[in-house]
């Protein structure tokens, strides 16, 4: 039986808010480096990853990247798709002594400023359907498998 412990969660509920804070902030940095026409588009790229990333991860990319192992590639996606069992009580697996919810919240803050990283580098070069399409497949493709290949059980 794993017990939750304040010390933990106090911790990681702290670096989940960190986190999140870095997206807004990498918005603004960003926004300082590119041209003016260039500065709403580049903020508004780093905004809209938290959304679209959010839903990814919810429906299915969590389960992808921290399900049981299928072949050392990928999770099983119906592991915990929508949420299904993920609440206050500690996984066995990951992080036995906070919420699985907010172990879920943490990996999801990562999981939404690695996209936002990537958007100076085609700052004003990139339409906002390209970014839509680039993020969604560079979140299926290439995200989740490597989460998984190093932190989801797979063969790293």
């Amino acid at each position: 039986m794993y017990t939750l412990n304040t010390g933990d969660t106090a911790f990681v509920m702290l670096c989940t808010a960190l986190v999140c804070l870095m997206t807004p902030a990498l918005a603004l940095f960003y926004g300082g480096m590119v041209p003016r026409k260039n500065v709403l588009t580049i903020m508004m790229q780093n905004f809209i990853s938290m959304g679209v990333i959010a839903v990814i991860w919810i429906f299915g990319g969590f389960s992808l990247a921290f399900g049981p192992d299928l072949g050392g590639i990928i999770g099983d996606i119906t592991f915990h798709f929508g949420l299904d069992g993920v609440g206050v009580a500690p996984s066995t697996e990951y992080a036995s002594t906070v919420p699985f919810i907010l172990f879920f919240a943490y990996q999801l803050m990562f999981a939404v400023i690695a996209p936002a990283l990537i958007t100076g580098a085609f700052a004003g070069r990139l339409t906002f359907n390209g970014y839509l399409k680039f993020i969604i497949l560079w979140m299926i493709f290439i995200y989740l498998p490597a989460c998984h290949w190093i932190w989801g059980g797979g063969f790293l």
